[in-house]
């Protein structure tokens, strides 16, 4: 899951040498936290939260595949 919000993010992004991705794993859930560029914020976000929404979506999806729930932070 880790791997899949890095590339999902680095390609959104101007600067993706800035973007970090920390997992924090738990037994039927993972906190995924993404760290990106002050001024590559509001990419990630998109216009009325558009983007993050669609981040969380195909991350949701692409954990109930593994049988986990994840959830993303974003992170200022």
């Amino acid at each position: 899951m880790k791997e899949l919000v890095k590339y999902i993010a680095t390609a959104l992004v101007d600067n993706p040498d800035e973007v970090s991705v920390h997992e924090v794993e738990g037994e039927q859930t993972s906190v995924i936290e993404l760290r990106v560029a002050k001024g590559d914020l509001g990419k990630i976000i998109g216009k009325h939260g558009k983007t993050a929404q669609s981040i969380r979506t195909i991350l949701s999806a692409a954990s109930a595949k593994i049988g986990k729930r994840a959830v993303l932070e974003i992170i200022e």
